[in-house]
This record gives C-alpha cells, sequence and structure tokens, in this order.
C-alpha cells in the first residue's frame, strides 16, 4: 500500500489544527472561570527567547494553509497577522482549515518532486515537494503545534496527550 501527498498532508494538517482548535477553546474556558485576562496566557511563552502563544498559532496555521498550496502549486493565502483573543485565534484555526479543505487531492498528489523553494533564516532553500512535505513543513508544523499546548500546559490549562492527538475511532 502507497500513501499519496494529499494524504500524507491535508488530512494530516486538518486533525491536528482541529486538535488545536479544541485546546485553544479550552484554554479560553479556562481562562473564563478562573478570571484570568486572556491576554496573560495569550502572551505567555516557555522561554523569553521563544514566541508567545499566539505567534505559535499563526505559525501552526501559516506552515499548514502554505505547505499544501506550495505542493499545489498555488500561492498562499496571506493572511493578517492580528489575532488578539482566543476566538479570533480560533476562527484564524477554521479559515485554515476552510482553506485545506478547498484543495484537490488532485492537484497536490505527484508533487513529490515539484521544486519549492523558502527562504530559511536569510538563505534560499530548494526542496524536492516530499523532503518540503517530511522534513521541512510537517516537523516546523508540529513543533508550534505541541509549542503552544505546551505553553497551555504549564500554564495550568487541564489538557492532556488526547488533546494533542485526537482520539481514535
Amino acid at each position: 500500500m502507497s500513501i499519496t501527498m494529499y494524504q500524507a498532508s491535508v488530512p494530516v494538517f486538518v486533525r491536528t489544527l482541529g486538535n488545536l482548535k479544541g485546546m485553544l477553546e479550552k484554554a479560553a474556558a479556562h481562562a473564563a472561570a478562573k478570571k484570568i485576562d486572556e491576554s496573560v496566557l495569550l502572551g505567555a511563552r516557555l522561554y523569553p527567547d521563544m514566541f508567545p502563544l499566539t505567534r505559535q498559532v499563526q505559525i501552526a496555521t501559516d506552515f499548514a494553509r502554505g505547505t499544501a498550496a506550495r505542493l499545489a502549486g498555488v500561492e498562499p493565502p496571506a493572511v493578517e497577522d492580528k489575532e488578539q483573543t482566543f476566538v479570533e485565534l480560533a476562527a484564524r484555526v477554521d479559515g485554515a482549515i476552510t482553506y485545506l479543505r478547498t484543495l484537490p487531492a488532485a492537484k497536490i498528489d505527484g508533487s513529490e518532486a515539484r521544486e519549492i523553494t523558502r527562504t530559511i533564516r536569510g538563505v534560499p532553500k530548494t526542496f524536492n515537494g516530499l523532503d518540503y512535505l517530511l522534513l521541512y513543513a510537517l516537523p516546523n508544523f508540529y513543533f508550534h503545534t505541541a509549542t503552544t499546548y505546551a505553553i497551555l500546559r504549564h500554564n495550568g490549562v487541564e489538557i492532556g496527550k488526547t488533546d494533542f492527538v485526537g482520539a481514535f475511532p
């Protein structure tokens, strides 16, 4: 059995983004129940030189949208980074999921050898589609979603592994 580029990307992004939205909803409920200003959690970081929670979510959604678009051979949609509440972050996640669902499998499948160039720390780097997805995009996407989880968990939001990986059928 083989797996297609679409199967290895879009459903993975959609599932994990759905889980991310659930964690954001739990964080909003936690903040309300504990009477914590949302901005405290949204600005939280694991270490001073790391991005805060809001930026982690923005980057995760950017990776999902951008990766799928580039694999499909289209320009990723531009999305402004302006979220200041959990509701706005959840809406951003919804927007990414909605966009991902517009990309047909036929546009992504067969992109293993598609040349994709990204500028990383000021240096252009060219990948084939398979390496871009597996060695660059997915690790970065998971890093930012896992960091979001870690920030929330560290700040007392009652989430666990199932919130991150999701329930299994």
